[in-house]
């Protein structure tokens, strides 16, 4: 979950003690020329090269005796030969047999909800008014909110919250459910034409709603998956919860071979809407809304033809330990019992902390040579010369070509942009989704994968960066590499309105 913009309303206020970490004010070094990074990077490359020219020169002026004498000499050391040709068959062998299993993206699929479940600014606004739980004070704060969270008119709320007054129930959670997870799920097998009897592994992920059966066995029932399917349902563990069901499914496929696996991912409005005044428990009221996407693993060599993209990294950080990071975004009652999610006024703060621990460790992992070398360098001076010397940040778009940024709020995607250096197209994806869809929790980072696929910018060996933040508190990562230029496949959340986007949104 994400915070919002600053607001004041009757004497209340919900602010931000500080922002991200200004990373720009840490850099003290400029920018390398591109002629620096293209050297470091192909050093290696740089310095074979004399020895291969070395290497042909020398082969050019052997003539047949000295070709016949060598002959001779790998004749007198058979055994020697033979030896280490085993060994190194063996090696190879052994090197292949134990290596992780590459996994593949066959396609996924994103939930767009019916029409008829639009929330317009104006009905929304009406609605809460006419409930009778929000005093003039609390529908103000809803207000500003909308105004400046950088979502649109276009969003979805739940069927329950569209009734005066609203019903929410276990029925009508259950519905959402159903209609979220069998809608992508349902479109997922079309695209693909994958059985439902293939699915070998099955990872769903909901936050707030745990119903008994879980979701997870709400889709074996649906769908009939076989008796040994390997089924889990991952709950409260927030809007970073899709990566870390990523990472679940790929530790299993690496146990289990040639087989699929689904990881569906969603959050559940239907009981979880706030029906009080409190007002940081309000916020979640107005960016929240209905959407889920459902997506197709493999560990299969023969997927690697028709996979879409192939796991490269998944990086996870979690800050649980710190009590205050455990309580940002925490469920609870109000004053008067009425239960909603509050969230604190250190999110931004705990968030950036959250975001230097994930960076760091992935940086490593995908940055190119002459980033890390410019790293590490500037750490040593500080260490050795100035301690009050800044670190280095890393330029992150020499490792990515595009960034999947959870949609959870305006000011997250705000702060991203200007302190990792981003452009604004690098961020586009993340305002439309936003702008679009609203705070779909978990599955926002599918909304703007599909955003820019639907924009026809995804090529062959693009990187793909997905970056989320979840209760807990955590920050999760998830690198994938495009196996073909990518296009969007039917039925995209985008199909018949990504000529309308990018659109200016009002500061």
């Amino acid at each position: 979950m994400s915070s919002s913009p600053t607001n004041k309303a009757d004497g209340v206020q919900i602010h931000q003690t500080r922002i991200l970490p200004d990373f720009l004010q840490s850099v003290n070094l400029k920018y390398v020329k591109l002629g620096y990074h293209y050297l470091v990077s192909h050093l290696l490359t740089l310095c074979l090269v004399p020895l291969m020219t070395m290497f042909i020169v020398q082969a050019s002026q052997l003539n047949p005796n000295d070709i016949h004498q060598l002959w001779l000499q790998l004749q007198y050391n058979l055994v020697s030969v033979v030896i280490f040709s085993t060994i190194v068959v063996f090696g190879s062998t052994v090197y292949i047999m134990t290596r992780p299993r590459s996994i593949y993206l066959v396609d996924y699929s994103c939930y767009r909800p019916p029409s008829h479940l639009q929330a317009p600014f104006h009905r929304f606004m009406e609605h809460s008014k006419l409930t009778g739980d929000f005093d003039e004070s609390s529908l103000e704060f809803q207000r500003k909110i909308l105004e400046r969270s950088g979502i649109g008119e276009e969003t979805y709320v739940p069927e329950a919250m569209h009734f005066i007054p609203p019903r929410p129930s276990m029925a009508k959670a259950r519905e959402e459910a159903e209609q979220v997870m069998f809608g992508a799920l349902d479109n997922l097998f079309a695209n693909t034409n994958v059985k439902a009897k293939d699915i070998g592994i099955l990872v769903v992920n909901c936050s707030l709603f745990n119903p008994t059966p879980s979701l997870s066995a709400m889709i074996v029932n649906k769908y009939k998956l076989r008796g040994n399917v390997k089924s889990f349902n991952l709950g409260g563990m927030g809007c970073s919860a899709g990566v870390i069901a990523i990472d679940l499914a790929k530790d299993m496929l690496q146990l289990h071979r040639n087989t699929y696996a689904v990881v569906v991912s969603t959050e559940n409005i239907t009981q979880n809407w706030y029906f009080g005044i409190k007002k940081s428990m309000l916020i979640p009221n107005c960016l929240f809304r209905v959407g889920g996407a459902a997506v197709l693993l493999s560990n299969k060599a023969s997927d690697k033809q028709r996979a879409k993209y192939k796991l490269v990294h998944v990086v996870r950080s979690h800050c649980g330990a710190d009590d205050k990071a455990f309580r940002c975004v925490y469920q609870e009652q109000d004053d008067v019992g009425k239960t909603g999610v509050s969230l604190s006024k250190d999110l931004m703060a705990i968030a950036g902390g959250a975001l230097k621990t994930n960076i760091t460790t992935i940086g490593p992992l995908v940055l190119p040579i002459s980033e890390q070398l410019l790293f590490f360098s500037t750490l040593v001076a500080k260490k050795l010369f100035n301690a009050k010397k800044k670190p280095y940040i890393p330029d992150f778009k020499l490792a990515f070509d595009h960034f999947c940024i959870h949609a959870g709020g305006r000011a997250v995607i705000d702060e991203l942009e200007k302190n990792l250096q981003l452009l604004p197209v690098h961020v586009e994806a993340s305002r439309m989704t936003l702008h679009r869809f609203g705070n779909t929790s978990s599955s926002s980072i599918w909304y703007e994968l599909a955003y820019t696929e639907a924009k026809g910018r995804i090529r062959k060996r693009n990187r793909v960066w997905q970056i989320a933040f979840g209760s807990g508190f955590k920050c999760n990562s998830a690198v994938w590499e495009a196996l073909r230029n990518v296009k969007p496949s039917a039925n995209s959340p985008w199909e018949d309105c990504i000529h309308k986007y990018p659109v200016q949104i009002v500061a």
